[in-house]
C-alpha cells in the first residue's frame, strides 16, 4: 500500500510529459495556416510568405506542401541599374612566330601598321612591309558596376585577318570604347592562349582555337560611370525568369520584412520598391537586407529538348494524362558472307569470289501497346516513359506527339 502511492505520483509526471510531446510533435507535424506567397486571413490582406533573412538564420529548404527549394532573392532578381557594360576596341598583337597576318591579305594590318609606326617617327609609306610577326585583333571586355579609375579588368583577344596563331604575342596599348564612343579603358599585355597548332609540309595538327587569346587584369579603367544609387528614391528588381507567381512572392517577402506596402509587382518581371524613409540615403543597408530574403520560385511547366544531342529536361510541374503509346522501327539488316569457289584439280577453270548477302526486314519487332498512366509527380513520369523501353531520340518525337494529343500539360521548347 505504503509503496504504491510513490510509484503513482513518479508515473503520472511521466505520462503528461509524453501527452505534452506528443502534442507537440503533432503540432509540427500540421499544416501551416496560410500557404507560402498565398494571401493571409489577417487585417492587413498583404500576402504572407515563408521567407527569413540569412541574418537571422534562414537556411535553404522545402516548403510544407510543394518540396520546392528555397532561393534568395539575391539569385532570382536583379537591380535595375546595377549591371556590366560591354567595350571593345581594335589593335595590334606584335611579337608573333610567323604566324601572324599576310599583310597582302589583310590592307587593314598593313594600314594600322604604318599608322602606328608613323605616330612613333617610322615613315613606312611606300615601302614594301613583308612582316609576318603581327596580328590585327578586336579586344572586347565587360565593364562592370561601380568600377573606378585604376581597376584592372580581364580582357579577351580575338584575332582579326588570317592570322594562324597568337601565341607569343603582346597586345599594344588599346583604347576600348564604349557603346557611346567614350573611352573607358585601356589594355595592353602579353596574351595567353588556350590552344596551339603544329604544321608540318605533310601533316598539321590543332587543338583548341589559338587565334583567340586572354590577358588577365590587361585592361585599366580610365573613365568611371556615374550611377548615385543612394540618391534613388524607387528602386526596380527584374526578375531573371519572369512569372507572376515569383514577382508577387518577392513581392510579399519585401513587405514582410520591411513592414507596409512599399513593394509592389507591376509585371511578371518587374517589383517596384518606394524606398521608407528610415533607408533613403542607405540603400546599401536596404539591398543587404532585402537580397538574403527566401522565396520559392515558380515556373510555368516546361519541356526542354534539344534535338541534335537528344537531351531531354523536364520540369517537376509536368504532367501528362493517361495515354496509350505505340512505338515502331522499320529494321533492315544486310549481312555478307562471300564465298571462294574454287575449280576442279588439272581444270581450266580459275578460283573467283562468290558473293553472298541476306537482307531481313522487320517492320514490327517486339514493340507493343504501352500505357502511361496519368502521372502526378516527376518521378512517375518518368517511370512511365522509360517503361517504353526506348531511347532519347525516339522519346522526344513520342513527347511531341504526346503534346499534339492534348495528353502533356507543359510548354516544349526545342533548342
Amino acid at each position: 500500500m505504503f509503496a504504491l502511492f510513490p510509484i503513482r505520483l513518479l508515473l503520472m509526471p511521466a505520462a503528461a510529459l509524453l501527452l505534452l510531446a506528443g502534442a507537440a510533435w503533432a503540432a509540427d507535424l500540421a499544416p501551416a495556416p496560410a500557404l507560402r506567397g498565398q494571401a493571409s486571413s489577417g487585417a492587413s490582406g498583404r500576402a504572407a510568405a515563408s521567407v527569413a533573412p540569412a541574418s537571422f538564420g534562414g537556411t535553404h529548404g522545402t516548403s510544407p506542401g510543394t518540396g520546392g527549394a528555397l532561393s534568395r532573392i539575391k539569385d532570382l532578381a536583379s537591380v535595375e541599374g546595377v549591371r556590366s557594360n560591354q567595350i571593345l576596341g581594335y589593335g595590334i598583337v606584335v611579337g608573333l612566330n610567323g604566324t601572324g597576318d599576310t599583310l597582302n591579305n589583310a590592307p587593314f594590318t598593313k594600314q594600322s601598321l604604318q599608322a602606328m609606326l608613323e605616330r612613333l617617327g617610322v615613315n613606312t609609306r611606300g615601302a614594301n612591309m613583308r612582316t609576318a610577326n603581327v596580328a590585327a585583333v578586336m579586344v572586347t571586355a565587360n565593364l562592370p558596376p561601380f568600377a573606378t579609375q585604376g581597376t584592372r579588368l580581364d580582357i579577351t583577344v580575338s584575332a582579326l585577318g588570317d592570322s594562324k596563331s597568337l601565341q607569343g604575342g603582346t597586345l599594344l596599348a588599346t583604347p576600348l570604347l564604349g557603346a557611346d564612343g567614350e573611352v573607358y579603358a585601356v589594355s595592353q599585355g602579353p596574351v595567353a592562349i588556350s590552344g596551339f597548332s603544329a604544321e608540318a609540309e605533310a601533316a598539321k595538327i590543332t587543338r583548341g582555337v589559338p587565334t583567340v587569346g586572354r590577358i588577365a587584369n590587361g585592361g585599366m579603367v580610365e573613365r568611371e560611370i556615374d550611377f548615385a544609387l543612394n540618391k534613388l528614391k524607387t528602386l526596380r528588381l527584374s526578375l531573371r525568369n519572369p512569372d507572376l507567381t515569383t514577382a508577387r512572392r518577392v513581392a510579399a517577402a519585401i513587405n514582410d520584412f520591411i513592414g507596409g506596402d512599399s513593394a509592389e509587382p507591376t509585371d511578371p518581371s518587374t517589383i517596384v520598391l518606394q524606398i521608407p524613409p528610415r533607408f533613403q540615403g542607405n540603400m546599401i543597408r536596404l539591398l543587404t537586407d532585402i537580397e538574403q530574403l527566401r522565396v520559392e520560385p515558380d515556373q510555368g511547366a516546361r519541356v526542354v529538348i534539344d534535338e541534335r544531342s537528344g537531351i531531354i529536361v523536364m520540369g517537376r510541374d509536368v504532367r501528362v494524362s493517361t495515354v496509350a503509346v505505340a512505338q515502331g522501327n522499320l529494321t533492315v539488316t544486310i549481312s555478307e558472307e562471300p564465298q571462294v569457289s574454287q575449280p576442279n584439280e588439272f581444270g581450266n577453270g580459275r578460283t573467283v569470289v562468290v558473293p553472298r548477302s541476306s537482307v531481313k526486314v522487320d517492320t514490327e519487332g517486339s514493340n507493343k501497346l504501352a500505357l502511361v498512366k496519368e502521372s502526378v509527380t516527376l518521378r512517375e513520369l518518368v517511370d512511365g516513359l522509360n517503361a517504353l523501353g526506348i531511347g532519347p531520340r525516339d522519346l522526344i518525337s513520342i513527347l511531341q506527339a504526346i503534346k499534339a494529343a492534348g495528353a502533356l500539360q507543359a510548354e516544349i521548347e526545342v533548342m
